[in-house]
């Protein structure tokens, strides 16, 4: 008798197949080689910004001081550490972050999410019926990608200099009809992943009267989940500063999601959500004791004491060192791709850049792509198999964009790439690159 495989959920089976982002990376990382290949695809941050002379202080300090942080090498409690949000409220109050003042939490609180951000965004999946969901496009695409797996449908409406077009959001909203029923919540990044455009303030206001009214309109509140993954990271002294969405709900809609990663450190796992208090940051909390209680509670003690002690001249200096990278890039991309790009969004917060080529594809399957990552099949590009010649990733612009949605065509000559991770000069070589795999795919057109 034949025994079946497995048996898998709807979401199981989807998972078993892994995103295109995911085999792309996995690919790359399988045989890359330091100081040679270059990953201007990986969204980490760069080490040069992580303070790990003060992170092993903090711990020190922690530990040294159990009254204060009680028990921080045990299980912590599932809302989060009291030292460590009431150090996220001191932090955004006396920063004015925003616009936020202490009334702003009197009918709000403040939950951490079991590992970082990321978490707090798969427990919405859990926890809302699915439905529809809106967002900009092009899209955050791991996180898109895993609500289309939950069974959600994605309705990405494009982006202009200012964030989600709001007169295109109406006319989509309008095109739904009585389906505006099944419209279960709006994801919006604040600093676009992947194009860093920052959401004006306008328009921020805007979205929010727009789904207050479309609360009222169907009887029922849709929530607006406002990712300020990059809020932080604003670099550009033109830019306005930044107002909390918080500061315009007056219905109760609006939730925050916040981060320690990009100012501090992605491995210490600290996520956070701001939000009415209520049935559904009460299941935000439940769902975070099911799958273990809240972050290690050792790094939310020292997170919370790196709150309390120069996070301000930390934040200045991160600003810095990615303001400066940014001003760099920008230079080279236009000395070496010049005439080529039609469009380039990003540097002025966050560390990506956003690349629409005039005429050059930049999918999996382009010339472009198979130069960088050497696998045109020919020995004088790709290099000897033993020794082949540096790699460049990049995220391609046809993962970045809605698959059925309205720029599928301008995506496929769209890339992202990260000034993050990568220092200076594998920067600028990578660039160079890019100008040589430009100039290949020309002479094969020609």
């Amino acid at each position: 008798m034949k025994i079946r495989d497995v048996l898998l959920s709807t979401y199981g089976k989807a998972s078993s197949v892994p995103s295109a982002v995911n085999q792309l990376m996995t690919n790359f990382a399988v045989g890359f080689r330091d100081e040679c290949d270059i990953n201007l695809g990986v969204g980490y941050v760069n080490e040069q910004t992580i303070p790990h002379q003060q992170i092993q202080l903090a711990c020190e300090k922690v530990l040294a001081d159990p009254r204060k942080y009680r028990a921080a090498l045990n299980y912590g409690g599932s809302q989060g550490s009291p030292n460590l949000i009431k150090s996220i409220k001191r932090f955004y109050i006396e920063n004015r972050i925003g616009g936020i003042t202490e009334e702003t939490f009197d009918s709000r609180d403040i939950a951490i999410g079991a590992n970082g951000a990321t978490s707090l965004l798969e427990s919405i999946t859990h926890l809302l019926p699915d439905g529809f969901v809106l967002t900009a496009d092009p899209m955050y695409y791991i996180y898109c990608n895993d609500l289309a797996r939950k069974g959600f449908n994605i309705i990405a409406v494009p982006e202009d200099e200012e964030g989600l077009d709001t007169a295109h959001l109406k006319t989509k909203l309008a095109a739904l009809g009585n389906q505006k029923q099944a419209i279960r919540f709006f994801y919006i990044v604040t600093v676009n992943n992947p194009t860093c455009t920052i959401l004006s303030n306008t328009r921020k206001r805007e979205l929010v009267d727009i789904v207050t009214q479309l609360s009222y309109e169907i009887g029922r509140k849709i929530p607006i989940f406002f990712d300020n993954a990059y809020s932080d990271l604003v670099h550009d002294s033109n830019v306005e500063p930044l107002e909390s969405a918080l500061c315009y709900d007056e219905l109760g809609i609006v939730y925050e999601i916040g981060t320690l990663s990009k100012i501090l450190a992605p491995g210490l796992r600290i996520g956070y959500l701001i939000g009415p208090k209520g049935a559904f940051l009460n299941s935000i909390i439940q769902r975070t004791s099911d799958i273990g209680f809240s972050a290690p509670l050792i790094n939310q003690e020292i997170s919370s004491y790196l709150l309390d002690h120069g996070i301000e001249a930390q934040i200045e200096k991160v600003n810095k060192g990615y303001h400066e990278k940014a001003k760099a890039v920008k230079n080279w991309i236009t000395e070496l791709l010049g005439d080529g790009v039609e469009a380039c969004r990003g540097g002025s917060a966050g560390f990506y850049y956003y690349l629409t080529l005039k005429q050059l594809s930049t999918d999996a399957t382009s010339d472009f792509f198979r130069f960088l990552t050497r696998t045109t099949g020919k020995a004088r590009i790709d290099g000897p198999s033993d020794a082949q010649h540096p790699k460049v990733i990049y995220i391609p612009g046809e993962h970045c964009v809605h698959p059925k949605g309205e720029m599928v065509e301008v995506g496929k000559r769209q890339f992202r790439i990260s000034y993050g991770f990568e220092e200076l000069p594998q920067i600028r070589k990578a660039l160079e690159l890019m100008k040589s795999a430009a100039a290949y795919h020309n002479n094969l057109q020609s």
